[in-house]
């Protein structure tokens, strides 16, 4: 009799397994799987070149990944950018705390994903799970993966009473987070305006809203000071 051999695991489940088994989180269950946020954390996203220089500013943060440009398309077009988790309810308080820092609407390229958004999940770590060209996973990788069997929600960036202290790495305060972020949005907004031919046009102010301005104006992003 011919030896029946076990059905391999499909790609599928091999990914919602890693996912939702591995780590708790909460997922689509179709193709391409995406993360849902709301649930266990939110996200904080902006330019990949803005992200990547507060990764510079800031060596522990959460989990991070990177967006290929031209996948997901939502926020930031055509733009590679970058996803920091933070924890829930952290995407309700975005404005109010840049409002508070003193950027306002400065910084459009520093958005947020909460309850009803998803994010594209990323390939494995390495070694993490079995290797698969699939779905969404090829549009994002992980910069700063999680950790399997971790409670994700206590090593994320947040605020109030403990904020900071979510685990032995010294995760930032969400405050501190969103101004390290906000500042490197507004630096990389400023550098792509100067480069262009049409800004340097209307060269009278080419930076109009630069810190320096801003200072002497009296309207120092309070961010600055943190």
């Amino acid at each position: 009799m011919a030896r029946v051999l076990p059905r391999p695991r499909s790609p599928l489940a091999a990914v919602l397994r890693w996912y939702e088994e591995e780590l708790g989180w909460p997922t689509t269950g179709t193709e391409p799987v995406e993360l849902l946020t709301g649930r266990r954390f939110d996200v904080l996203e902006m330019p990949a070149g803005a992200g990547s220089a507060v990764l510079r500013r800031l060596p522990h943060t959460g989990p991070v990944a990177l967006v290929r440009a031209g996948c997901d398309g939502n926020h930031l077009g055509d733009r590679p950018k970058l996803l920091m988790l933070i924890a829930a309810g952290g995407a309700e308080e975005l404005p109010g705390i840049l409002e508070w820092l003193e950027w306002g609407a400065l910084v459009p390229d520093l958005t947020a994903r909460g309850t009803g958004d998803r994010v594209p999940a990323p390939a494995f770590p390495t070694g993490a799970a079995p290797s698969y060209g699939f779905g969404s996973r090829e549009a994002a990788r992980w910069v700063r993966p999680p950790r399997p069997g971790y409670e994700a929600e206590n090593s994320l960036p947040t605020t109030g009473f403990g904020a900071g202290n979510g685990d032995d790495r010294g995760v930032p305060d969400l405050v501190r987070l969103v101004s390290a972020a906000a500042t490197e949005c507004h630096r990389a907004r400023l550098m792509r305006a100067g480069n262009t031919q049409s800004d340097r046009a209307y060269s009278d102010q080419p930076l109009a809203f630069s810190n320096a301005s801003r200072m002497s104006a009296g309207t120092r992003p309070r961010s600055l000071t943190l």
